[in-house]
């Protein structure tokens, strides 16, 4: 049976500061970031469980060629709205086992998923195959809540990445995403990070 939630959550998705974007302080904080990850050049950019698209969106806004996957098909209607007549690739598909071809992408974005996803081990493996050597994976994640903590800590996922034989451990940038409550329209006290992994050249 088809998981519904997300797709229950879609209309009332960007309510929320750091999905939406609409602050434009939040908006811009967001862009600063995703503006230190990215590359410099236009590069083909593969946004997983990318919900209604702001990350996409601004993406598309540094130039970049964006193929957009989300498994709620509501997220995508509401994904291809946003990014009406942008450079962007929109699909219903699977994070977990994204329907793309190896190697395909300069970049792997995904915010706030692999968390949620059975045997991240194995995902990351996926998720590495699909950059070209060289390419990065831009892994936005965190451990929320304070008294029943969930998520991925920054510590565990470094190692998992770690393990994949392209990406060295020296070639993993760690930054932390908890001090800077623009991001989250609020102060926020649990772990926000991101790690930004550069894949081996061939």
């Amino acid at each position: 049976m088809r998981d519904t939630y997300w797709d229950e959550a879609a209309a009332t998705f960007d309510e929320e500061a750091d999905h939406g974007l609409r602050d434009p302080a939040v908006r811009a904080a967001w862009d600063a970031r995703l503006r230190t990850w990215l590359p410099g050049r236009p590069s083909r950019v593969l946004d997983l469980g990318c919900g209604t698209g702001s990350l996409s969106e601004l993406a598309v806004e540094h130039g970049h060629t964006v193929t957009a996957i989300d498994r709620s098909e509501p997220m995508v209607r509401l994904a291809g709205a946003k990014l009406a007549g942008g450079t962007t690739t929109l699909a219903v598909g699977d994070a977990a086992h994204p329907p793309v071809r190896a190697q395909a992408f300069d970049v792997l974005l995904v915010r706030h998923v692999l968390w949620a996803l059975p045997d991240p081990q194995a995902v990351l493996s996926r998720w590495a195959a699909l950059v070209r050597p060289g390419g990065r994976l831009i892994l936005v994640e965190g451990r929320w809540g304070e008294s029943a903590p969930t998520g991925i800590a920054a510590t565990e996922l470094r190692a998992m990445l770690s393990s994949l034989p392209d990406i060295p451990p020296a070639a993993i940038r760690h930054d932390d995403l908890t001090d800077d409550p623009a991001l989250w329209g609020r102060p926020v006290r649990d772990e926000r990070y991101a790690l930004v992994a550069r894949t081996t050249t061939a």
